[in-house]
């Protein structure tokens, strides 16, 4: 027998389309014939979603670019607010991208009191403004966790409903493990990585800071090797950037070749993100930076930490396995010393190397994310039906 139950689903950027696709063809698979809409990008829609708009109008991250987009941003919540109290679904998905998504789930809840909420990827309330969790419970009925810390933060912290479906990277961990031969061993040369960032503002924040790191190291390691996994779009403008490093880095685009030179690398230099998730599970040693954009600065709600970590691996771990450095700390000479212990076979490169094994065993699951998540939205879905 098909199932006639309608999911709404409310994905704002890269990350987003990922998840949502395979929610949608795990959904399919555990209830054939229900049905699926929303918003999301070029994935859910080659999975057979018909997105209300282009997804890309509503996948901006910092306030700076908010800021710029906010009359479009406003139609578009409208839209999609608007398409939902047409026609109420039997349950309501956002995927990440709270700017957006929250606003549509407080909406829709004030005239849709019954429509049961799913929140897939928990807010980083454990370590900017914890008063949304509590906040959160008033129109969110369920959250889907990435990260296995993240239950317990929601329980102590007054959130909602909160289960951890484990992390996309837990189910492509052989992507990221180098086979026999492929890591070299540290000697006089050293592969390092150099990940400035994901987006335009974040690559231009980090990449000066990045350069004057490189030259406090290199006469250190004078064979240093450093690789630059680009962003799409990007490639040009990190090579403007890197012109005037002191070693010439080899850029690569593409998922397959960043892999490859994750696989290859012996320590790495990575923004907050996550990539630094990636780089630890791919067993690499590094060092996280986060700097805080300038207008973010100006209003102290928006750069309070609350956490006692910043990075997802630490995070995880529970301690800080990784050097961190955050805003103000995040000097060209403190990043430095940190990172060269890790550019040589050290007690600091062997310690971390150590902690980061522990990963698999932290983010485990026993069913792959997606089939556990579409599980949880289907019960909410049948809850309202019942």
């Amino acid at each position: 027998m098909k199932d006639g139950r309608d999911v709404f689903v409310v994905a704002g950027e890269h990350s987003g389309d990922q998840l949502g696709f395979k929610l949608m063809r795990e959904l399919r698979e555990q209830s054939p014939g229900i049905s699926i809409r929303g918003v999301g990008g070029p994935s859910m829609e080659k999975e057979g979603l018909r997105s209300l708009f282009p997804m890309e109008d509503i996948a901006v991250m910092g306030l700076t670019a908010v800021l710029k987009r906010l009359p479009l941003l406003r139609r578009r919540i409208r839209e999609t607010i608007d398409a939902i109290l047409a026609q109420p679904p039997d349950v309501l998905v956002i995927i990440d991208s709270p700017d957006f998504t929250h606003r549509v789930a407080r909406a829709v809840r004030r005239e849709l009191p019954d429509l049961p909420v799913v929140d897939y990827v928990s807010p980083s309330v454990w370590a900017w403004r914890p008063e949304r969790a509590r906040k959160m419970r008033a129109y969110v009925d369920h959250v889907l966790a990435l990260l296995p810390f993240e239950p317990a933060a929601h329980k102590r912290l007054g959130g909602p409903a909160c289960t951890y479906v484990g992390h996309p990277l837990v189910e492509r961990l052989d992507e990221f493990r180098p086979e026999r031969g492929e890591r070299p061993p540290i000697t006089r040369s050293v592969d390092l990585m150099v990940l400035p960032g994901s987006r335009a503002s974040v690559v231009r924040r980090h990449m000066p800071l990045f350069g004057d790191v490189l030259r406090e190291i290199v006469a250190d390691v004078p064979k240093l090797k450093v690789t630059i996994p680009a962003a799409p779009g990007l490639k040009d403008e990190i090579g403007s950037l890197a012109s005037s490093w002191p070693v010439k880095p080899r850029i690569v685009e593409g998922e397959a070749k960043k892999l490859a030179a994750m696989r290859g690398a012996n320590a790495a230099l990575a923004a907050s993100g996550t990539a630094t998730l990636e780089l630890a599970v791919s067993g690499i040693p590094m060092v996280g930076v986060y700097l805080v954009e300038p207008a973010a600065r100006m209003i102290r709600r928006f750069v309070r930490i609350t956490a006692a970590h910043i990075l997802l691996p630490n995070l995880v771990l529970g301690k800080r396995a990784i050097p961190e450095f955050v805003a103000d700390d995040a000097t060209a000479d403190a990043i430095a010393a940190a990172l060269k212990p890790l550019l040589r076979v050290t007690p600091q490169r062997r310690t971390q190397e150590s902690a980061l094994k522990q990963l698999d065993v932290k983010m485990k699951v026993k069913e792959p994310p997606s089939r556990r998540a579409a599980r949880i939205v289907l019960s909410q879905a049948k809850r309202k039906s019942s």
